[in-house]
């Protein structure tokens, strides 16, 4: 099983949402399965430092999924920089003992010398960048491409966020 997450925040910062979706072949459709965990302790925004924020709340909702998935798919870098300088998603990693694959993927190029792999998908001329932990970027950059959906953005990555911005006005 593998899962895809994601984290919104209430505008007023009171609470966040932490959404994943499960599913069992990268190429799929639809979920397997959908969780919505909400947390009400949210750290503030620390430039620099966003898994401080963005941690918690992943790891509330993955600990509750029995047995963990083998890989995570998340909003954003694995690794900052070649050096090793680590983003949300190896400290995600780290955090689950480095028992699951962590794969980043996100939208926007960090301004520096992350080591990502550019992948395009559909028409679109704007790469996501792809970084991981537990795999190598090339291996976590097929998985991406080979994802459902005709669009840039894979179809279960874009229902994940926004599984989280509905759970938000429940």
């Amino acid at each position: 099983m593998f899962a895809c997450v994601d984290v919104a925040y209430a505008p007023d910062d009171s609470f966040a949402v932490a959404a994943g979706l499960l599913f069992r072949r990268w190429d799929d459709a639809a979920a397997a399965d959908e969780r919505t965990a909400r947390i009400d302790e949210v750290a503030p925004y620390e430039p620099g430092a966003f898994y401080r924020r963005e941690l918690p709340p992943l790891l509330g909702l993955l600990r509750a999924i029995d047995p963990l998935p083998e890989v995570v798919v998340v909003d954003g870098y694995v690794w900052l920089s070649a050096d090793g300088r680590p983003g949300l998603g190896a400290r995600l990693f780290e955090a689950l003992g480095g028992r699951v694959v962590v794969v980043g993927v996100a939208k926007t190029a960090f301004h520096g010398d992350a080591p990502s792999v550019a992948v395009k998908r559909g028409k679109s001329e704007k790469p996501l960048h792809v970084t991981a932990a537990g795999a190598t970027p090339d291996e976590a950059a097929a998985w991406i491409r080979s994802m459902h959906g005709p669009h840039r953005l894979p179809t279960l990555l874009a229902r994940v966020d926004r599984l989280c911005r509905d759970a938000l006005t429940r």
